[in-house]
């Protein structure tokens, strides 16, 4: 059992520490990036269909996100219990927490696949989908709960891998499945001449190999937190634990579901148009916040462990460098995005109507999230510490509480474009209201540490 990786979350230097666990998952996101936008960029160039089918796409990206945020309770709850409880030395609580994961990420995937199936078409309509697009919704969908299972295992225990300070294993592990996706979607779309199924096909094969990845690893002799059968008994505790802690991430994945669905049943009224628009703008918009997923996945395990461990003053250290980094890469590619949206839309579609209602929405719709970095800064630093109760207030703050009131009042004043400025509000009052809080609340948290700890930067 090789302890040597995790006992480094505690003793190396902080800057190097956090750009060395983090940049390999951020990379893993980017290349995990291209899994949504890889498909959404071919399927809008398939000739004479591209538009609508895009569309159809936008509509079922509510129901993925909500299947997919599952993942997250045990992802983005399970393994910063299991890197708090590494940091007290107690190995044994940490197995039980990766076993129950397990075991909860496959009863996600039956319950989430048996609903979706049993309420799709009804489903898909009530999110937005037209007589138009609904065909091509249901053919991705149908196609794609096929492969839940590799969602949620290849997602959800990837947390792990790098709780153990592997963070280049934890990448490997995206990047095989997001090359894999990249080939084969021409090969399915066009050559095989499968259009929006062969998108689907090419990512359920994709997802399956990164599944495959993260369990050999996790089940493999060379890991000090290992995936065993006697950690598979459920736990009460644990589960609840974990359940208490990954709602909050749960919700900041899940709510944009819900957002989808406010946001698109609203644009229905306006035209299919504006909805292929919003599907052109959230996918620049996770080209925004799917890197910083991929920071926060490097350092959540070194502020966890270090937590659990005592050390104050390295936590604190932590989050000064976070909050620099997760505000500057956020305000400066949402300014680009605001400044030039005619290169987003050019890179999704040839259509000149589409690409002019990008023109005219798009700075509108993220215009608050210029300063969203705060707030993924403070939440996460919230997660690390194993705050539930706040991480979950703030997680329904920006989309429930704020975003979908707005989204339904706007229109009635704005029109159309009452439907995008929601999503700038929403986003920049929720962002100072978490920035707020945890100024508040982080003192107290660290007055609460046993010790201050040693200084080792």
């Amino acid at each position: 059992m090789n302890n040597l990786y995790e006992e480094r979350l505690g003793t190396d230097r902080m800057l190097p520490l956090v750009f060395r666990m983090a940049l390999p998952a951020v990379a893993a996101q980017i290349v995990n990036l291209l899994y949504s936008l890889v498909d959404r960029i071919y399927i809008g160039h398939i000739p004479g269909i591209g538009t609508d089918a895009l569309a159809g796409i936008g509509v079922t990206s509510s129901v993925i996100i909500l299947i997919s945020a599952f993942s997250s309770i045990v992802g983005s709850g399970g393994a910063p219990l299991a890197a708090i409880a590494l940091g007290q030395g107690d190995r044994e609580r940490a197995g039980r927490i990766l076993g129950n994961g397990f075991v909860l990420l496959c009863l996600f995937t039956v319950v989430t696949s048996a609903a979706a199936y049993a309420f799709m078409e009804p489903l898909l309509l009530a999110i937005g989908a037209s007589a138009r697009t609904l065909g091509y919704a249901v053919d991705y969908l149908s196609v794609y709960l096929l492969g839940t299972l590799f969602v949620e295992v290849s997602v959800g225990l990837n947390s792990f891998i790098n709780t153990q300070g592997r963070p280049a294993i934890a990448m490997w592990s995206v990047v095989i499945g997001a090359v894999l996706n990249i080939v084969l979607d021409p090969l399915f779309i066009f050559v095989l001449d499968m259009g929006v199924k062969g998108a689907a096909v090419a990512t359920v094969v994709s997802q399956a190999c990164s599944a495959w990845w993260v369990v050999h690893f996790l089940t493999s002799r060379e890991v000090s937190l290992r995936l065993e059968r006697r950690h598979l008994r459920p736990d009460k505790r644990v589960i609840l634990s974990t359940l208490a802690l990954g709602v909050s991430p749960f919700i900041m994945a899940s709510t944009e579901s819900l957002v989808g669905f406010v946001l698109n049943s609203s644009l229905k009224a306006y035209g299919d148009i504006y909805i292929s628009a919003l599907a052109i703008m959230q996918s620049a918009m996770l080209a925004v916040s799917v890197p910083l997923t991929g920071f926060a996945q490097g350092f959540i395990p070194i502020v966890s462990y270090n937590y659990g461990h005592g050390d104050r003053q390295r936590v604190k250290d932590c989050f000064r460098i976070v909050l620099g980094v997760m505000f500057g890469f956020n305000l400066l590619l949402v300014l680009f995005m605001v400044l030039c949206p005619h290169l987003v839309a050019a890179a999704f579609t040839t259509d000149a109507a589409l690409v002019d209602a990008v023109e005219r929405t798009m700075p509108v719709f993220l215009a608050g999230m210029t300063i969203f970095g705060l707030q993924r800064a403070c939440q996460n630093m919230f997660v690390a510490l194993g705050q539930a109760k706040v991480s979950v207030f703030i997680a329904l703050l920006r989309k429930v509480i704020l975003l979908v009131p707005l989204a339904l009042l706007l229109p009635r004043w704005m029109g159309m474009m009452g439907v995008f400025a929601a999503e700038g509000i929403s986003d920049a009052t929720a962002a100072v209201c978490c920035t707020l809080i945890f100024a508040c609340q982080f003192p107290r948290i660290l007055r609460r540490v046993g010790g201050s700890g040693a200084s080792r930067r």
